[in-house]
């Protein structure tokens, strides 16, 4: 059949439907049928509304597995995961969920899937659907030991997320090889705010579908409509991370491998958790120091997004020194000699160098504030720590990080939102 044929027959097949359709109804989900009939083919297009925001999320070992979620308007019965190593023709499958999840008067139905079993440092394609819909084909590439780049992108809260997509778009031009991504938390302004979780996920498109992501969650994604503190349900439904074995914390706090780095994710929302979880420092505590016992990896990242130091600011009369998270997570950090820990939440980037034993030492490890990424600015606000060792140009702007894994080299680079580096660090080992 000719091509016009084929532009003519859907016409009337929409006619006859009913005249006007959207994807992803009952209505459009025949008119695909009707397609794939007239033209022979067993496939149709998954539709924007059939396969939103579809995102790699670290799975525990990124060599060998990763996570694929998505979301659609309508439910997906019988949604599926396709996946192929690069231009091969073997395709196998594995089922995904079909769960609905509602928030801020809007639902949305959220898709899930884990692909395990993979071989180390290949490049595969995957694809989503459900029936005979279809999407794109994406590449996924499992993680070699070392030799790889990480973005790294501190809070991108905003008022308009138009300056955190040009960020990320921005970035991911000059660092295209990227194979993994982290979000430091606070990753919207107000964590019920529909229309905010919208605007996040379509600036963080394609780099989401291509790139494993790892995240946080920040203190903001509790928030409720009225800013109150709520139990941070969004971040929960939309992001399925490593389990942590205790499912009253699940998906707040885990751990992952991607190469020879063991990363471990922090929940640091303890004010936030009272009357929710009023047990999770010392369960956190537990687990973390039973998961740095069983790391066999080379190096040791942490994540969190509140900071281990206190700063004095402008508008109070703290004193510097070390808040109640450094003092419950230090100790651990020495102890189990990690090498780098990446926080967030102050709205500034602060290189602090090697500290151990709550002081200058470069036998501990490297501290560093990753900064700003979203137009919630704290210009001028904080004083210098006496640990301060680098310091973003004042008044602050936005910014993201680079770390860059070789076998005996970590090296973690800061830029403002142009391009212009402002700070470069080494740990060897």
């Amino acid at each position: 059949m000719k091509r016009k044929q084929i532009i003519a027959a859907i016409g009337v097949a929409v006619a006859l439907i009913g005249g006007t359709y959207f994807f992803g109804d009952t209505i459009g989900r025949n008119v695909m049928s009707a397609y794939a009939h007239i033209t022979g083919q067993s496939e149709a297009p998954l539709h924007e509304s059939e396969g939103r925001y579809v995102r790699q999320i670290v799975a525990q070992n990124n060599s060998t597995s990763r996570t694929i979620m998505w979301q659609s308007d309508i439910s997906e019965d019988g949604a599926i995961v396709e996946y192929r190593v690069a231009n091969s023709s073997d395709i196998k499958s594995v089922n995904a969920t079909n769960r609905a999840f509602t928030d801020d008067g809007t639902t949305s139905y959220i898709h899930e899937a884990t692909i395990a079993e993979l071989t180390p440092n290949t490049t595969y394609e995957y694809r989503v659907g459900y029936g005979n819909k279809r999407s794109n084909w994406y590449k996924l590439t499992t993680a070699g030991a070392h030799d790889y780049q990480v973005l790294i992108y501190p809070d991108s809260q905003s008022a308009d997320y138009s300056g955190w997509a040009k960020l990320v778009k921005d970035s991911v031009q000059r660092n295209p090889n990227a194979a993994l991504y982290v979000s430091m938390g606070d990753l919207v302004d107000n964590g019920e705010q529909a229309s905010q979780w919208r605007a996040w996920f379509n600036s963080i498109e394609p780099l989401a579908s291509r790139t494993a992501f790892a995240l946080l969650m920040g203190n903001h994604e509790t928030y409720n409509l009225d800013w109150k503190v709520r139990e941070p349900v969004a971040y929960t439904n939309y992001f399925t991370l490593p389990s942590n074995g205790n499912d009253e914390y699940k998906n707040r706090y885990y751990s992952y491998d991607f190469g020879d780095v063991h990363y471990v994710v922090l929940d640091t929302q303890f004010k936030e958790a009272e009357g929710f979880h009023d047990n999770l420092r010392d369960d956190e505590v537990a687990w973390l120091r039973q998961d740095l016992a069983n790391n066999t990896k080379k190096w040791t990242v942490v994540l969190m997004h509140k900071d281990s130091i206190r700063y004095k600011n402008t508008k109070t009369n703290w004193e510097p020194g070390i808040n109640d998270i450094g003092e419950t997570f230090m100790p651990i950090f020495d102890e189990f000699n990690v090498d780098v820990v990446l926080s967030a939440h102050y709205h500034t980037y602060r290189n602090r160098g090697h500290i151990r034993n709550f002081e200058r030492n470069e036998s501990g490890p490297l501290y560093i504030i990753t900064g700003v990424a979203g137009d919630v600015r704290y210009q001028n606000l904080w004083i210098n720590h006496p640990l301060d060792i680098v310091v973003a140009p004042q008044p602050e702007t936005d910014n993201y990080m680079t770390m860059d894994v070789s076998e005996n080299k970590l090296t973690l680079n800061a830029f403002l939102s142009d391009g212009t580096q402002i700070d470069s660090v080494s740990v060897t080992k």
